[in-house]
Formats: structure tokens, sequence, C-alpha cells
């Protein structure tokens, strides 16, 4: 079709957002950030931070202005996130105001501070929730959520990704917490650790470090996150956990 013979009214209008799944892991749960929606549709409904895209932003700009917005955590924070894009979700009615097609986003981060008490833009409130007590969510916002936990699980497998639910310094029990819990499955202690300190650039001692355990024996060794971004072999679910 040549640019002359374009018409924009000879097409639907619609419209773009963005979702974010972000992730952290507190007191031995997965956890996930959740907003409570403040206007309709579905006002009331806990739903993942998002909105519309302005006419003059990318996605990702979106994506962190609208977690800035309705959760109040610092825009530094924010701002410093790592977010990666999982999918793109463009069912026909998904969103009852009009066609909307969303860009989603996933976060994994270390223990955050508590969001905002009141939520801004759209959102009446927002709050750090057990991914297994989530419930119903509003729009399709439970399918983006099993579908993002699921790219985090498959992740660990191949990735160094783990680290980033871990402080700047951790201990080696710290990290099989992480993948405990976000496999939802308990490993063994003497083979994780030999996996881990067999792969090359995953961690890095921490020279004369160590860390007091609720255990008896002598405090633990630190590590910190090395350079290697991928797992070489990868580091694979026990056989049976559910996916």
């Amino acid at each position: 079709m040549s640019g002359q013979a374009y018409d924009p009214r000879a097409f639907e209008p619609f419209a773009v957002t963005v979702d974010l799944a972000v992730f952290t892991v507190r007191g031995g749960a997965l956890h996930v950030l959740l907003i409570r929606r403040g206007q309709e549709p579905h006002e009331g409904a806990w739903a993942l931070p998002g909105g519309f895209l302005l006419p003059r932003e990318s996605a990702e700009t979106a994506a962190r202005r609208e977690l800035a917005e309705e959760t109040g955590l610092p825009d530094a924070l924010v701002a410093a996130l790592h977010l990666e894009q999982l999918r793109t979700y463009s069912e026909p009615d998904r969103d009852p105001r009009m066609r909307v097609v969303s860009v989603a986003f996933t976060a994994l981060v270390p223990d955050m501070p508590e969001p905002a008490e009141a939520g801004g833009g759209d959102a009446a409130q927002a709050r750090w929730a057990p991914v297994d007590e989530a419930g119903a969510l509003a729009f399709d916002h439970a399918v983006i959520l099993g579908d993002a936990r699921e790219r985090v699980r498959a992740k660990l497998e191949y990735t160094c990704l783990a680290t980033a639910f871990c402080p700047p310094e951790f201990t080696l029990g710290e990290l099989q917490a992480v993948y405990e819990t976000v496999w939802s499955t308990p490993l063994d202690r003497p083979n994780f650790r030999r996996k881990v300190l067999a792969t090359p650039g995953f961690v890095e001692p921490v020279p004369g470090a160590a860390r007091l355990t609720g255990g008896r024996g002598k405090p633990a060794a630190l590590y910190r996150a090395g350079p290697a971004t991928a797992l070489h072999p990868p580091l694979l679910r026990p056989e049976g956990n559910p996916r």
C-alpha cells in the first residue's frame, strides 16, 4: 500500500500498555509486587503494576515510569532495575475498554523496601504478596504472572540469575535457598555446593569474609556474583519438580 493510499481511519484504534512481574524472596517465599486498582475496570482487584504507553516513550521507559508511579518506590531504585521483556499479550478481549496489546516485563531483585501504602496513578494500594497466595488478578494478569514465574524458574537452570535475588555478599546457603524457593523443592546441600563452585565465574569468594549462620560450626564463607552470565553445564531442576 502506498503512502498516499494509507488512511488511518480505516483501521480500528488500539492501545499499547506495559505490565510488570517483579519478584523477590522474602521470608523463604517467592513474592511478587501487586497493586490494588483504584479505577474501573476491575476497581478494587489486585493486579500487576503497569499502564498505558505515552506517545513519545518506549515500552521500557513506560514500565519504569508506571512502576515508580504506582508503587512509590524510589526513582533511583526503579531506574537501576534490570528489566527483561517477557512476551507480548494481544488477545482481542483482554481489556474491556478497547483493543489493548500489552508488553510484559519481569524483574528479579533482592529484598526491596515496602512500596507506598497508598499507590499512585490508577493504583489505590501496593504490596508484596507471596506468589502462591496472589489469587485472582485483574485482566489476564494471572496468566502473565504464571508465565513470568516459569521464565524465572527456567532461567535459574542455565543462567546466573539467582544471584540477583541475593545481597551483594552472600553465603552458598543463601544462594541455595533462592533456588529452593523459586523451584519449590529442596536441594542436596553438598551436591549444590559442588556444582556452584565447579562452574567458572558463577560466584567469587570474598577474601577473609564470613558470616555466622543459625546452625552450629564455623562461620560460612561469603561470596559475590562472578562475571559469568551462563551456566555450563546447566544447573537442572530435580526430576519431578512442578513446572
